[in-house]
C-alpha cells in the first residue's frame, strides 16, 4: 500500500528543519549587518572631526606642509690626503757613486745648501787639485805678458769674477766641515751661523761679478784672445767643470724644511736615476690636502672657496683651509678603492687645499675635505 502524499515522511521533515534553520540563520546575520553599517555611518556623522578624518577617503585628506631642512653646511665633500705645502721632494744622486756617508736622519730640521749624503769624491777631488795647478801656471804666463789692447775692462771683470767663484767654493766647503762636525759632536752655533753668513756674501759677490762681466762685454768690443790668454780661460773652465764634478758627489737640501724618509746605506751605490729616491724632504710648517672631487660635484668648487677638513686620528676636531688650485681637466681616482678599473667609476677632479696656521696632521693620512 502505498502512502498518502499529506502524510510527512519522517526523513523529509528533518531535512526541511535543517533548509529552515539555515535560512533563519543567514537573516539574521544580513541583519546584524545592516544595524553595523547603519550605526557605523551615524557614528561619523556625530563624532568629533578628527575621527571622521580618520574614516575619510585620502583623496579628501588636506595637504600637509612639509618644514624646510636648514641649509647645509657644505655643499660637496670629496676624499684627500695630507701633504706639506711644499710638496713631498724626492732627492736623488745627480751623479753615479758609492754612497760614503749618510749625514741626514729622519725628522732632521735643515736649512736649503745642507748636506744630506756623501758620495765617494777622492777622484772628483783630484781632479779639482789638478785644475787649480794649471789655472796657477796659466794665469803667471798671462801676467808675464804685457795686456792686449782694448781689453782691460773685460781682462778685470773676467778676474774678479774668477775670485769671486773661488771664493764661493770655499765658503761653502767650509760650511760643510762645520755641519759634519756639529752632527758628530755638540758644535759651535755662533760658527754655524758665522759660515752661514759668508756663504750667502759669497755667493752675493759671485752674481754681482756676473753681471759686470756680462756688462763689460757688451760695453766694449774686445779683440781676439791671444794664445796665452786662451789657455788661461781654458783652464778656468776646466776648473769650473771639475768643481761641478764635486758639488755632485755631495747631494745637497733643495729646500728648508724636514727628513721625511731616508733611504740610502753607506756603501750602497747611488745612480742618477729617478727610480732610486735617497731622500725625501718636506716643509712640515704649511700643510695641504690634496683631494678628489667627483665628476658631479665640479661645479660646485672654485678658487677661494671655504673648506673644514676632518681625519680619523683627530675626532670631533675640524681644520679650516682654501681652495688653492684646481686641476684643469680630470683624471682617474688615485685615493678610491684598489682594484681593475670598472667601466661606471667616475672621473675627479683634482683640487689641492691650503690648511691654516699650523696643525697637528701628518703628511700620508687620509682626511676628509668638506666644501661650504
Amino acid at each position: 500500500m502505498q502512502p498518502h502524499p499529506s502524510t510527512s515522511h519522517p526523513l523529509a521533515m528533518s531535512n526541511e528543519s535543517r533548509a529552515l534553520g539555515r535560512g533563519r540563520r543567514f537573516a539574521l546575520m544580513l541583519g546584524l549587518f545592516a544595524a553595523g553599517s547603519a550605526s557605523v555611518l551615524i557614528g561619523m556623522q556625530v563624532a568629533p572631526k578628527h575621527l571622521a578624518a580618520a574614516f575619510a577617503p585620502a583623496s579628501a585628506t588636506p595637504a600637509q606642509v612639509i618644514p624646510e631642512r636648514p641649509q647645509a653646511a657644505w655643499v660637496a665633500a670629496a676624499p684627500g690626503r695630507v701633504e706639506p705645502r711644499s710638496g713631498q721632494i724626492r732627492v736623488s744622486s745627480l751623479a753615479p757613486g758609492r754612497i760614503q756617508e749618510v749625514i741626514a736622519t729622519i725628522g732632521d730640521r735643515v736649512t736649503k745648501g745642507d748636506v744630506l749624503i756623501r758620495l765617494d769624491d777622492k777622484e772628483a777631488r783630484a781632479r779639482l787639485a789638478a785644475a787649480e795647478v794649471e789655472v796657477s801656471v796659466r794665469q803667471r804666463e798671462r801676467d808675464a805678458q804685457p795686456e792686449t789692447a782694448g781689453r782691460e775692462d773685460v781682462r778685470k771683470a773676467e778676474d774678479a769674477l774668477h775670485a769671486a767663484e773661488r771664493a764661493a767654493t770655499n765658503a761653502r766647503f767650509a760650511l760643510d766641515g762645520l755641519l759634519a762636525a756639529d752632527r758628530k759632536a755638540s758644535g759651535n752655533p755662533q760658527a754655524l751661523l758665522q759660515a752661514r753668513n759668508q756663504l750667502a756674501q759669497a755667493d752675493d759677490k759671485l752674481r754681482q761679478e756676473r753681471t759686470a762681466l756680462a756688462m763689460a762685454h757688451a760695453k766694449s768690443k774686445a779683440p781676439a784672445l791671444n794664445r796665452v790668454e786662451a789657455a788661461l780661460v781654458a783652464a778656468r773652465s776646466e776648473l769650473t767643470l771639475a768643481e761641478e764634478m764635486v758639488e755632485k758627489m755631495r747631494i745637497r737640501a733643495p729646500l728648508t724644511g724636514s727628513v721625511l724618509q731616508v733611504h740610502a746605506k753607506p756603501g750602497e751605490l747611488a745612480m742618477p736615476a729617478a727610480e732610486q729616491v735617497l731622500v725625501v724632504m718636506g716643509d712640515l710648517t704649511l700643510m695641504r690636502v690634496r683631494a678628489e672631487v667627483d665628476e658631479q660635484d665640479v661645479a660646485k668648487i672654485k678658487a677661494g672657496q671655504q673648506v673644514f677638513v676632518r681625519s680619523t686620528a683627530y675626532p670631533g676636531r675640524e681644520f679650516a683651509g682654501a681652495v688653492k688650485e684646481l686641476a684643469p681637466s680630470l683624471a682617474m681616482p688615485r685615493m678610491g678603492s684598489r682594484g681593475a678599473r670598472r667601466a661606471t667609476d667616475v672621473e675627479v677632479m683634482e683640487v689641492m687645499i691650503d690648511l691654516e696656521g699650523t696643525s697637528p696632521l701628518m703628511p700620508g693620512m687620509r682626511a676628509d675635505v668638506f666644501f661650504r
